[in-house]
């Protein structure tokens, strides 16, 4: 485990269940606008979207299985540059232009045969409170809507699109090992292949 890394919330120390929760995780469902793009939808002249992603939150993405902490993405748009870089990152449980988020996660956490306290959900608007009050552990960004910072027992000290990912997959890690040796992985030429 990491404690220094750790320290840094609070909920933590003062909630024993509350890591041994995290410690339990085989997987991560992360939200995509307003969670791994800073939620902003930027159009075209020929009406295409446009999404920034952040390069650190594709390091967690593809490290946290390599853990053994399945990752996916449940989002309600779909769009090509979306597909693509779930594709670059090989999510494997990918559900894009999802409006019921429940429904999903119901049947992926029956396919992956895991229940859903074994799970975390990272969500930031309403829509996502079909799930979190479900899972084991629910996170935010910084900057969620109120409803769901009233749902998580942690709200990321990052903002929508700012290493969302790369927070959350530190925190499992570190609840697990030192984040020196759960890195030493992803600093390995084969991982980025």
């Amino acid at each position: 485990m990491d404690a220094a890394f750790l320290s840094s919330y609070p909920a933590l120390d003062s909630d024993q269940t509350l890591l041994a929760k995290l410690q339990a995780l085989k997987l991560v469902v992360f939200d995509v606008d307003g969670v791994l793009t800073d939620g902003r939808l930027l159009y075209t002249e020929q009406g295409e979207t446009i999404k920034r992603f952040n390069v650190k939150d594709g390091v967690a993405m593809k490290l946290l299985p390599k853990w053994g902490v399945q990752v996916a993405v449940i989002t309600a748009k779909d769009s090509a540059p979306l597909r693509q870089r779930m594709k670059d990152l090989k999510v494997e449980h990918f559900y894009p232009g999802c409006h019921n988020k429940a429904e999903a996660f119901a049947e992926l956490i029956e396919r992956l045969d895991i229940t859903p306290e074994e799970a975390a959900y990272v969500g930031d608007d309403v829509i996502d409170l079909q799930v979190m009050p479900k899972v084991g552990v629910p996170l935010c960004p910084a900057d969620a809507h109120e409803l769901l910072q009233r749902h998580c027992p942690i709200i990321l000290s990052k903002a929508a699109g700012d290493g969302v990912a790369r927070e959350v997959a530190d925190m499992v890690l570190a609840s697990r090992m030192s984040l020196e040796q759960a890195y030493e992985l992803a600093q390995k030429p084969e991982f980025e292949k």
